[in-house]
């Protein structure tokens, strides 16, 4: 009898010993999504390892801390994590995406599309993986097989702006304008303040030779991103075309307040500028892109200031 109370209480006191980790390792869990949303990223991963030295099962403080390391672009520790997550939950979908991305990031894009495909094996219907894959080949310039996995992800999810967009970017990749154009409107439509398909849009038109088109695109996207700057360096372009170059150097400094060391902006003022008769003003930026390593200014300083 003393025996059997004796286990008993051994067994009691292991799960209230448990019971006690499991509740500390929670506390540093949700410590750790607290430092996550104010950005404490490496704060944040001390609790989440706390939490797992506690619970070395605990799935959930792997998958937030590899999602954290994503954060500081600690790409291989978030491999690291998500493996783990994987060997505790092998059903788990959405980890080897996430996994996918971070091997993407160190350019294995091999490695990124088998864990994009395992977890269309696992659920078909994820139209996330469909659209994962298809921004992975766009990396490597696949941009006919991004198109067919776009297009896959729209299927399954009809108003799947982000999946337009990239598809868009892979038709003007293969001069397709026209069907760039269509994507473009079809994000727009599911998501009027993407500033990014306002900007994919305006340089299409660009390439069609609409420049006013561009214009009013570029300016959208401004108006929703006010430091946008490949917004303001692009629509300075399309200005030029125009002969709006007053426009086009306005457009042109703004790029510099918000990007001190952009050759481009520099360079392109320049040679308004001289266009314009500012031709110390002017032959001062191309030398300042020079200075930057844009060699083809002192190609230019040659020929107009001398």
């Amino acid at each position: 009898m003393k025996v059997a109370l004796f286990t008993i209480l051994l067994t009691f006191l292991s799960i209230q010993g448990f019971n006690q980790s499991y509740e500390l390792a929670f506390s540093y869990y949700e410590s750790g999504k607290g430092k996550y949303d104010s950005k404490d990223y490496q704060g944040a991963i001390e609790d989440y390892t706390k939490a797992i030295e506690l619970q070395p099962d605990y799935i959930d403080a792997y998958l937030n801390r590899g999602d954290t390391k994503m954060m500081l672009n600690d790409y291989k520790g978030a491999i690291a994590d998500y493996t783990k997550v994987i060997e505790l939950y092998p059903e788990y979908a959405h980890v080897y995406l996430t996994r996918g991305y971070a091997k993407s990031m160190l350019e294995d894009y091999k490695g990124a599309l088998v864990d994009c495909k395992k977890a269309i094996e696992l659920q078909p219907d994820y139209a996330f993986a469909y659209y994962n894959i298809g921004f992975i080949k766009g990396l490597i310039n696949n941009h006919r097989g991004a198109i067919a996995d776009y297009s896959k992800a729209i299927e399954l999810q009809y108003d799947y702006a982000e999946s337009y967009f990239y598809r868009g970017n892979s038709y003007g990749a293969l001069n397709d304008f026209s069907r760039a154009i269509a994507d473009y409107n079809k994000a727009i439509e599911f998501y009027p303040d993407y500033t990014e398909a306002y900007l994919g849009r305006g340089f299409t038109k660009s390439k069609l030779n609409d420049h006013r088109g561009a214009i009013a695109d570029y300016s959208k996207a401004i108006e929703l991103q006010p430091d946008y700057a490949d917004a303001y360096l692009n629509r300075g372009y399309n200005k030029i075309m125009l002969n709006d170059y007053k426009g086009a150097i306005a457009d042109y400094t703004k790029v510099i307040d918000l990007m001190p060391d952009n050759s481009d902006a520099y360079y392109n003022r320049g040679l308004v500028k001289i266009t314009l008769n500012q031709k110390d003003s002017g032959c001062l930026d191309l030398s300042k892109a020079g200075e930057m390593g844009f060699s083809a200014a002192y190609a230019k300083i040659r020929i107009h200031c001398n």
